[in-house]
């Protein structure tokens, strides 16, 4: 489990193929590795991964083919920026909201502008998630816990302050760029229990 407050930025080292799925070595010295043992997860651009190496200021994943197909991953290129976080122990602070670290689908920046010494973005979600998103409701974009704006369809309006600027790759965002998003876990859960086949056997 996660809050969507970022840790730190990382950077893609390497990228190796193997048999169709994928192996990452992420660099990222700020992040702080103390506390992180083999097989703990770290939610890179807001996908939980497991760490299987420790290396030198970093650490290497894999990455299987059904999380490839749902995320942003494949677009990855050495020296890409990820956000991180490293999944939260009992003692921490809740600071964002509760986020699992599993995508619901890929959404892309429709716009951006400046507003002040904050940034307005726009967000276009598939389709099927527009549903979960709601005015003043919580969604975590590459791994950030946001605040929802305003909505309109399947896009929802972001209002982003310079510290998650300057401490997250929303600084790096343009038109066109693609962003994984999970929509809030109790919307999801609701859905589910006030749905007409919640009581479907297997």
């Amino acid at each position: 489990m996660f809050t969507g407050i970022i840790s730190a930025i990382g950077k893609i080292a390497a990228l190796e193929q193997r048999q169709g799925d994928v192996r990452l070595s992420i660099h990222a010295p700020e992040l702080g590795f103390d506390d992180v043992r083999l097989g703990d997860s770290i939610a890179c651009n807001g996908v939980c991964l497991t760490a299987v190496e420790l290396v030198d200021s970093g650490f290497i994943a894999d990455v299987s083919v059904e999380t490839l197909s749902l995320t942003t991953i494949e677009n990855w290129q050495i020296g890409t920026g990820v956000n991180l976080e490293k999944a939260m122990q009992a003692s921490d602070r809740f600071g964002g909201h509760m986020v699992s670290g599993h995508v619901d689908g890929i959404g892309e920046v429709t716009s951006l502008h400046e507003d002040a010494r904050s940034w307005r973005f726009t967000i276009k979600a598939p389709a099927n998630l527009a549903k979960y998103i709601a005015q003043k409701g919580s969604i975590t974009v590459d791994g950030t816990s946001l605040t929802v704006n305003a909505v309109k369809g399947a896009e929802f309006e972001l209002n982003i302050v310079p510290h998650t600027m300057i401490h997250t790759i929303m600084s790096d965002y343009q038109v066109g760029v693609k962003v994984n998003l999970e929509v809030d876990l109790i919307a999801r859960y609701l859905e589910r229990l006030t749905s007409q086949d919640n009581t479907d056997t297997l």
